[in-house]
């Protein structure tokens, strides 16, 4: 790779990947897995590099890899088991008071995987359905069918407290 495209990806690993570890954290609901998964990612994005920034979807390319990486992840039989001690990651960024975000957080990861995912991408990271259905290799329809259970589930959840 020639020192301007690394240059490049030193800067777009430095502006997004704190977003891009959120959103990990989003899909795997771990921290220290977020971790793994986003160093996969940033690894396949750097060998892709030349190629996506060309395309203009570092972005989205890097978002899907987190995906897919964690669709394989968790398709594993030996990674199904966590390490480490619960309940002892770092705190989430401000945003909301904590007990609302642990709410939030905690209803989030009560959805089902795939509808979890649809909601992460449509309704956190702001993907349309076509973006959001081409990230997770589904149909359209099944994309709106997941948002709307997943954001019913997750009203109901939250409207119980």
């Amino acid at each position: 790779m020639t020192a301007r495209r690394e240059e490049e990806y030193v800067e777009f690993v430095a502006a997004r990947g704190p977003h891009l570890r959120r959103v990990a954290y989003a899909i795997c609901g771990d921290w220290h897995q977020a971790d793994d998964l986003l160093q996969t990612a940033l690894v396949k994005l750097y060998v892709a590099w030349p190629r996506v920034r060309r395309d203009g979807r570092e972005e989205a390319y890097t978002r899907r890899i987190l995906v897919r990486a964690h669709i394989d992840e968790t398709r594993r039989p030996h990674r199904r088991e966590r390490p480490g001690l619960d309940g002892h990651d770092p705190a989430a960024p401000a945003g909301l008071p904590p007990e609302e975000r642990d709410e939030l957080v905690a209803a989030l990861h009560a959805l089902p995987l795939q509808q979890r995912r649809v909601v992460v991408l449509r309704h956190w990271l702001g993907l349309s359905v076509r973006e959001a259905a081409d990230e997770l290799g589904i149909s359209e329809g099944t994309v709106k069918s997941h948002s709307s259970r997943g954001l019913q589930a997750l009203e109901a959840a939250l409207t119980r407290t």
